[in-house]
């Protein structure tokens, strides 16, 4: 309470002052001062009633930073899960927290909201860790939880998806597994067929041409391995570094064409690249292009049937590009084996891959090459009839593209 100035209160003073002593003079001294005294404390009093009082609020409490809007925009911007804990519950949770825990976990006890045993057992220990966690949001997804200590004893929980790492640390070791495995293999065939040849059947003619034969393809089966994950590799490496030299993909494709005629492979025959006029140049690594071109028409003569047509069509896109399309007339591929197909080493018939001299890494070349030109590979299939597969490309920007690709002519075997 702050007490407002009065101006009659000097003046009651001195009439109270006054009347004292005026009463002093001209009556009793000692009880006329005493009446005039009361009185003058009287007209104080008075006087003091009439002072105004002004009644001030005490202070507002300081807002609730944790429920105000800009501090929930905040973490709302924050693309990994955060939560904030007071006394064990969820006091705060971003958007990202919301999605993968529900919007209902505002308010729970921090260990229903997360719902995992690791997790419960570190919100109940209170010390500030991190705790991996498996299975939360989606039963193979990873995720790392780290806790520590904020002001007025609350508690800060990040979730960070560690999802990705784990998937490509299992195809790291699958890889390292696999390609163990597809050396081993026909190391193992050299060593017997050195070893039998060592002994006494190394003096019959026939059977020494027979096993060196068989040495000999098993030797060619490691070198192609080798070249391809060397390949694979020079390909990854280069995987963010984009191309920058026109190529016209009519010319490619005659070259292609040509040097299958001259291989003298059985299936050659059945190869026939059709094109059609106004294909646009893309800017790419012709040498990469040429790989992916050969991987696929390969694919096709391998596993299309015997006598029946592999056609390599090249036409435009309907974005503005080219697509590149290699049909086959063969035993088709089972649906659920479609979306593995560019893994490496992944076979659907791993026996009759290997016995065509196969690798099991011929797509996921040809796939690291798209995804370096920017393309998009496409692959369908029906069983019993045969599988598309198909490569769009960008086209070259104006500055960089050549009118040589436009004259390309149709059916040409």
């Amino acid at each position: 309470m702050i007490a407002e100035s009065n101006p009659r209160l000097p003046w009651a003073v001195i009439v109270a002052g006054a009347t004292a002593v005026a009463v002093y003079i001209i009556a009793d001294p000692l009880s006329g001062a005493a009446a005039a005294l009361v009185g003058g404390i009287a007209a104080m009093l008075v006087a003091i009633s009439g002072h105004r009082e002004v009644a001030v609020a005490p202070p507002a409490p300081p807002p609730d930073l944790i429920a105000s809007p800009s501090v929930g925009a905040m973490l709302d911007a924050v693309a990994e899960p955060l939560l904030l804990l007071r006394s064990g519950r969820v006091v705060r949770a971003n958007l990202a927290a919301r999605t993968l825990l529900g919007e209902h976990i505002v308010g729970e006890d921090a260990r229903v909201a997360v719902r995992h045993p690791a997790a419960a057992a570190a919100l109940a220990s209170q010390r500030d860790q991190t705790v991996e966690l498996v299975g939360v949001g989606a039963q193979d997804a990873r995720w790392q939880m780290r806790l520590a200590a904020a002001a007025d004893g609350m508690r800060v929980v990040h979730l960070s998806d560690r999802s990705e790492n784990a998937a490509t640390e299992r195809m790291r070791v699958d890889f390292v597994a696999n390609a163990s495995h597809e050396l081993r293999t026909p190391l193992a065939s050299i060593l017997g067929y050195v070893e039998t040849l060592d002994d006494e059947a190394g003096d019959d003619p026939a059977i020494r041409h027979r096993f060196l034969r068989i040495m000999m393809d098993e030797a060619r089966r490691m070198q192609r391995l080798v070249e391809d994950l060397l390949s694979l590799s020079r390909i990854e490496a280069e995987r963010y570094r984009l191309p920058d030299q026109p190529v016209a993909l009519g010319e490619l494709v005659d070259e292609v064409c040509a040097e299958l005629k001259r291989s003298g492979a059985p299936r050659a025959a059945d190869v026939s690249c059709i094109a059609v006029s106004g294909i646009p140049d893309i800017v790419g690594d012709r040498a990469q292009l040429s790989q992916m071109l050969h991987n696929l028409v390969g694919n096709a003569m391998k596993y299309g049937r015997p006598g029946t047509p592999v056609e390599v069509r090249l036409e435009p896109d309907a974005g503005g590009g080219a697509r590149l399309s290699v049909v086959d007339q063969g035993d088709g591929i089972a649906p659920e084996h479609l979306p593995r197909l560019t893994e490496r080493f992944y076979r659907v018939d791993a026996g009759r891959s290997r016995s065509l001299g196969g690798t099991g890494l011929g797509l996921a070349i040809v796939k690291h090459v798209v995804e370096r030109h920017r393309g998009r590979l496409d692959i369908s299939s029906r069983v019993g009839v045969g599988t598309t597969m198909a490569v769009t490309l960008p086209a070259a920007p104006a500055a960089l593209s050549s009118p040589r690709n436009n004259d390309v002519t149709e059916g040409r075997a």
